[in-house]
């Protein structure tokens, strides 16, 4: 383990970034509680924006067509087909490893859209399946604010050890605090829907560690293209994708998980 060199400021100014979260927090809140085709609007604006940051990121070539092809699962999302919004996303990966002008990059171009694409459909597809989709949308979403709350604040405060030597930003100290506070996160979570509470407690760490891990993986994407943000929407952030990388594999995981075994669904008290 690396020794921790500078910690600091290393995540921008705490009032910017609580000013942003005061913005995008109501919001996210809002659209999924709501959801369906306001859910699905905004999302496919989420997926255009990471597409144009994934475009500014890599450096290719085809913005308008990669922007359009990840709107495109958002669409029979907002008409409620679920089935074919999945399709649609499989359609338009496929449809993205042409868009590229250099054949050795289509494979990276594919990805890319499974990635920005994918991300904001996995939040849909929790908050309307066949399940309490806002209660489990919205629990979901709190365990990974704090989770992300948790490391940082554990973090700057007992600092220590980084978890990788070309991210300062994150520590071991962090990454347990985080998962600590998030296993907490689940035992609320287990009175507010009934759920068995050993489960949720082992679901609320496992969030975290999710969360994480999307956040390293979206930070080892920068430092291969040599970038530090992946755009500055996000004020104190960075981008859009720094900002739901974690979120977003959540989402993912979790919709998987609750499809392919609905008696999970079940234990965690989430059944309608």
């Amino acid at each position: 383990m690396a020794p921790q060199q500078q910690h600091d400021g290393q995540l921008g100014d705490l009032r910017l970034r609580l000013v942003s979260a005061g913005v995008l927090i109501p919001f996210g809140l809002y659209v999924v509680w709501a959801g369906g085709p306001l859910l699905a609007v905004a999302c496919g604006l989420f997926a255009a924006l990471m597409a144009y940051e994934w475009i500014r990121m890599t450096g290719s070539p085809s913005m308008k067509s990669f922007v359009a092809l990840a709107i495109l699962p958002f669409i029979p999302a907002a008409l409620g087909a679920l089935v074919w919004a999945v399709w649609a996303l499989i359609g338009a990966v496929l449809a993205a490893s042409f868009t590229h002008t250099v054949s050795e990059k289509r494979g990276a171009e594919s990805f890319g859209l499974l990635y920005v694409a994918g991300m904001p459909l996995g939040l849909f597809l929790l908050r309307e399946g066949p399940w309490d989709g806002t209660a489990a949308a919205l629990i979901f979403m709190g365990i990974v604010w704090g989770s992300d709350s948790a490391a940082y604040f554990t973090g700057r405060q007992l600092r220590g050890p980084l978890l990788h030597p070309d991210s300062p930003s994150k520590t071991w100290s962090g990454a347990i605090g985080a998962v600590i506070f998030s296993a907490l996160c689940g035992a609320l979570a287990a009175h507010l829907t009934g759920g068995v509470l050993t489960v949720w407690l082992l679901v609320g760490g496992t969030v975290s560690v999710v969360a994480q891990m999307g956040d390293m993986f979206e930070s080892s994407l920068k430092r291969r293209y040599g970038i530090k943000d992946s755009s500055g929407f996000v004020p104190g952030h960075g981008g859009l994708l720094d900002r739901v990388d974690g979120l977003g594999m959540v989402c993912v995981v979790t919709a998987l998980a609750f499809l392919f075994a609905p008696d999970f669904v079940s234990v965690l008290g989430l059944r309608v």
